[in-house]
């Protein structure tokens, strides 16, 4: 199991929208409601995710996914 960074999928949102954030090899990446990506920075990740967890704002939900990653070189049997 590999417990790094780029192994999670993290979603913010409410009822009506919902924002995903995750790592990949050049940095964070957030796809917006509308699709759009963008890239961003660990500290504006936290600016982000930090007002989720405290229930600042108690309409937001979030979630936190593991992303189960194929080891290279291995073959399923």
């Amino acid at each position: 199991m590999k417990l790094t960074n780029d192994s999670y999928i993290i979603s913010i949102g409410t009822k009506n929208f919902a924002e995903t954030y995750f790592r990949d090899k050049d940095g964070w990446v957030k796809i917006s409601a509308k699709g759009k990506k963008f890239r961003l920075t660990a500290e504006q990740l936290l600016n982000h995710l930090l007002p989720a967890v405290a229930g600042v704002k108690p309409d937001l939900t979030w979630r936190v996914e593991y992303k189960h990653q194929k080891k290279p070189g291995v073959a399923k049997k």
